[in-house]
């Protein structure tokens, strides 16, 4: 089922799905696995490129090598803007922590007041996955196999999709529009009872 709020277009499994971050389980492997580099729209590029001297202090010598010979970003089969991978794999701009656990060299820099930029918005978003369309924005939420120990923490901690993506959802689309999830999601709640 979709719901429309604005201009946008959301998929009620955001209120439906429970979802928490488990990256003792997981150790990041979103940001290794799958098809294809993290979607960025060109502003973001702008920002990595203005930005990229003090986040290479953080990443891997193959990640600076990936981005140094490519750029910061390759167009995928849509002709989007996507982070630069390393052999084809995992994104460039990871880096392993003492756990082996993949992390965003972008992040660490904003979290260590390098840079303001705290990372793609895809990246804050996912499991949440936006398309634009020239009348509206859609959210839906990408189930993928890999994200089952966050959606079993997920269930055990009773939080639904929306709600451990309050900052991401507040960043992109402003504290007006989570306001507006909130209530769609009390309704349907209420339907459910």
């Amino acid at each position: 089922m979709l719901v429309e709020i604005d201009d946008k277009i959301v998929s009620t499994q955001i209120f439906e799905r429970q979802f928490v971050c488990d990256l003792n389980a997981c150790k990041g492997a979103c940001c290794i696995e799958g098809d294809g580099g993290a979607p960025v729209t060109e502003e973001e590029v702008q920002i990595i490129e203005e930005n990229l001297e003090k986040i290479k202090p953080y990443m891997r010598p193959e990640g600076i090598a990936a981005v140094e010979a490519n750029g910061v970003v390759y167009h995928d089969e849509d002709f989007e803007p996507a982070t630069t991978l390393v052999n084809g794999k995992e994104c460039a701009f990871v880096y392993f922590d003492q756990s082996n656990t993949a992390k965003c060299s972008i992040e660490k820099a904003q979290r260590e007041g390098k840079i303001d930029f705290i990372k793609p918005i895809s990246c804050h978003l996912y499991p949440i996955r936006t398309k634009q369309f020239s009348e509206y924005t859609a959210l839906n939420y990408e189930k993928w196999d890999i994200c089952e120990p966050a959606c079993a923490c997920g269930e055990k901690l009773d939080v639904p999709v929306f709600k451990f993506l309050k900052e991401p959802l507040v960043r992109a689309y402003g504290a007006e529009f989570f306001k507006e999830l909130e209530k769609v999601a009390f309704e349907l709640n209420n339907e459910n009872r």
